[in-house]
């Protein structure tokens, strides 16, 4: 019940908030938004990561709807098509969602009549029956669309009827693909793919390059944001182009890529295999000749690097939420680069990563905050770290050869 609502308070523009998950702040103006996330950024620096590290700003979006380039919709057991209530696992049925481009609901929405007319069951994450478990739509910026199906299985009856259904709905669609996950649990993606129609790669534009991207390819959501983002990364690397960079957690390569512009030789390093593939397919598209990219863990490759000697005169790093493992910070550290750029959608994880590199020697200088998904909770942040300076330093003048006060040479 509200008693006295808030002058900050407005009246929600989605029928499924609050019981839908996917938003936090619809019930509240975006100005006021963006200064809650800069907020909680700043405190978690100050209070997790004991940073005096001041956040310069919030980089607020431009557009705050339908901003999702792509939506991944939980199936339920009874076939409900949509995105978890908050804290739960419960679908709450969206038909149309203020996040996601139009051409993502036009594909839930085939689903749904799919499973209804084949009696297709969805998947039962308590006993791990039925079949369908996710529907994954990517977007690019000429509304063209990669659709993949995540099933309990490696094929679905009536997959001719699955295609037609979503190519009438989406029909800028390139490419369909069915994705097999067959492990118990909430993990989205599989680990095998069949291109059930077109290609099972989609192309976008970022930074001036061109990417072209499979279903398990990281790639930021937010487009528009994702530019601002970058462009806030390379500000923080400072770049001659004489540089060295190292970034860790690649993706499909477009961090590295658009610093590539910028530094002598970029090195990429990521551990999924058909990310890899689209980095080094991405490289060869953009003509860009400084660039090379190793598939492996984070952790594992930075090893390799430390006891190879590379020193990096930059290191960027980008990895999922639950931040870097601590032998990839102490890795970080061994390769002794004078800055260390973080790029984070968790600033909590950041914060206490940000400790971490304080302890082996570098400090928070800046940071910034990126609102790349407005009106839901997470908040994007960019912070630069540079190897402490020694405050002072003792000189000793040593005199060699013979005579009082004088070391001598067999000494």
């Amino acid at each position: 019940e509200v008693i006295e609502p808030s002058s900050e308070r407005i009246t929600p523009d989605c029928p499924y908030f609050p019981r839908c998950g996917g938003c936090t702040y619809r019930h509240i103006r975006y100005e006021e938004e963006l200064r809650l996330k800069k907020q909680r950024v700043q405190d978690n620096l100050s209070r997790i990561g004991g940073s005096d590290v001041t956040v310069e700003e919030i980089l607020g979006a431009q557009d705050t709807l339908r901003y999702r380039n792509k939506a991944q919709y939980p199936v339920s057991k009874d076939g409900a098509v949509g995105f978890y209530r908050a804290r739960t696992h419960e679908v709450i049925e969206c038909e149309h969602c203020l996040l996601v481009r139009p051409e993502a609901d036009a594909a839930a929405e085939a689903l749904r009549e799919y499973m209804q007319s084949c009696r297709v069951a969805g998947y039962d994450e308590k006993t791990g029956r039925g079949l369908i478990r996710h529907l994954y739509v990517r977007s690019n910026a000429a509304g063209e669309s990669l659709v993949c199906v995540l099933v309990n299985g490696d094929k679905l009856p009536k997959e001719d009827r699955l295609v037609t259904l979503l190519r009438d709905a989406c029909p800028k669609c390139t490419g369909i693909v069915l994705g097999t996950n067959t492990k118990k649990g909430n993990v989205i993606l599989g680990d095998r793919y069949r291109t059930l129609w077109g290609s099972d790669r989609l192309e976008d534009t970022l930074c001036g390059k061109t990417f072209r991207l499979s279903v398990p390819s990281f790639y930021q959501v937010n487009r528009a944001q994702a530019e601002r983002l970058y462009a806030k990364a390379i500000e923080f690397a400072d770049l001659t182009g004489q540089e060295t960079v190292l970034d860790l957690y690649c993706g499909a390569g477009t961090i590295t890529l658009a610093l590539s512009d910028h530094a002598k030789k970029v090195l990429g390093a990521e551990i999924v295999p058909e990310a890899i593939d689209d980095a080094r397919e991405n490289t060869a598209r953009n003509g860009v000749k400084n660039a090379e990219f190793f598939c492996g863990d984070a952790s594992d490759v930075a090893k390799k690097l430390a006891r190879e000697n590379l020193r990096p005169d930059v290191i960027t790093v980008d990895p999922p939420r639950k931040g870097l493992a601590a032998d990839v910070v102490e890795s970080i550290a061994e390769m002794q680069p004078g800055r260390v750029v973080y790029v984070s959608c968790d600033s909590a994880t950041m914060a206490r990563d940000v400790k971490r590199l304080a302890d082996l020697g570098y400090t928070a200088q800046r940071a910034c905050a990126v609102d790349m998904f407005p009106r839901a909770d997470h908040v994007e942040t960019v912070v630069l770290l540079s190897h402490k300076k020694a405050d002072s330093y003792i000189h000793i003048d040593v005199e060699f050869g013979e005579g009082e006060g004088k070391i001598p040479v067999d000494s």
